[in-house]
């Protein structure tokens, strides 16, 4: 086994689930990445977890829904075993990146309005979400198996402890703010001039670790939950939504509500993820991406959102993290982040002060 293989788990269980001897642990495993899990299983053993592992495959999720007949139930057996999980850690991989292209928007909308009780039970675990390098992966990054495997652990190895001091500038920032604006004015595309209201919203300094009130491995971003968002906003990374390329998304925003939308391709895709449900047309999560061990965008939301010189912004449900005790953000069975380079010709404000120009930071000489 690669070094790195063993160093990521190690990484995954110590640094961003801290997972503890007894902790009942939900594992979920993609095709392809059975390596990754193996050394996951073996670092949980030496922890002295309780483990359960699952096997999550687009391919069977395919042969389930194109069979189906649409009126889905939640299952109770699937909802108790994460209800009694403390910890749900999901290892991304997989075969075929648009397995699932061939599944109509209906039934992919009833399966996961149906699902929403067991979104939110694994939610209130300290769940990761995490990747093992696959071949399809990196074909579907543009890169030859070994240099994709090279950039996932450049991703993932990394000093944590530095990036999370460096983001929690950006993170007592905006908790201090009530407005953030995002402007973008290049002649090759469309312009980007958009206000999201943040006041009593807490930011996320997201460093891969669930003690940051953070999921992902890799991250790098600092997130929060906007609200009474107005203006226009254009997405140019190309982005897979539902197994479906989508290029060049155009939103405009009301009233905190998508009004109108476009896309260059795709936009059967996006709207089917706008028409979920009426929270799908309004905004759940503002992020900014700060790793810049990620270099290049691949296709892979886990990467491409965190990569430092962007901005992403996700329809559809927020975080409890970013809210108030007691206090109900955003609800919509969906959560699909779509970004912009903010490399040039762009700034970035919180209650008019310009926090980022061009992709620097104020505070990055």
């Amino acid at each position: 086994m690669d070094e790195r293989v063993r160093e990521h788990a190690e990484v995954l269980v110590e640094w961003s689930a801290r997972i503890e001897a007894g902790d009942d642990v939900l594992v979920d495993v993609a095709e392809d990445a059975h390596e990754l899990g193996v050394a996951v299983a073996a670092k949980l053993g030496e922890v002295g977890a309780n483990v359960v592992t699952t096997y999550g495959s687009d391919e069977l999720a395919r042969a389930y829904l194109k069979a189906h007949d649409g009126d889905f139930e939640a299952g109770d057996h699937e909802l108790a075993l994460v209800e009694n999980a403390d910890s749900y850690l999901r290892l991304g991989g997989g075969r075929n990146t648009t397995a699932t292209a061939d599944v109509d928007s209906e039934t992919r909308q009833a399966y996961t309005r149906a699902r929403s009780d067991v979104r939110e039970a694994r939610m209130d675990t300290d769940w990761v979400s995490t990747v093992h390098p696959t071949r399809s992966l990196a074909q579907q990054a543009g890169m030859a198996y070994e240099e994709y495997q090279e950039f996932v652990y450049d991703a993932v190895l990394r000093d944590w402890e530095s990036l999370a001091e460096r983001m929690a500038k950006v993170k007592e920032v905006l908790d201090d703010g009530s407005e953030v604006r995002l402007v973008t004015e290049r002649e090759d595309r469309p312009s980007t001039d958009i206000t999201m209201s943040i006041e009593g919203r807490t930011a996320v300094n997201s460093a891969a670790s669930v003690a940051y009130d953070s999921h992902n491995l890799p991250s790098g971003e600092v997130f929060t939950a906007p609200y009474d968002t107005a203006g226009e906003v254009f997405f140019d990374v190309p982005m897979t939504i539902n197994a479906r390329r989508v290029r060049n998304v155009h939103l405009v925003f009301e009233d905190g509500e998508v009004v109108d939308f476009s896309a260059e391709q795709g936009e059967d895709a996006l709207q089917s993820v706008l028409d979920t449900d009426p929270g799908a047309r309004r905004l759940g999560e503002l992020g900014i991406g700060m790793n810049r061990g990620i270099d290049r965008f691949t296709d892979n939301i886990l990467f491409d959102e965190k990569m430092g010189d962007t901005v992403h912004m996700a329809v559809g449900r927020a975080y409890d993290s970013n809210l108030p005790d007691g206090e109900t953000g955003n609800e919509s069975a969906v959560h699909v982040d779509m970004i912009t380079d903010v490399s040039s010709a762009s700034r970035l404000e919180v209650d008019g002060e310009v926090i980022q120009e061009d992709g620097q930071f104020w505070f990055e000489g």
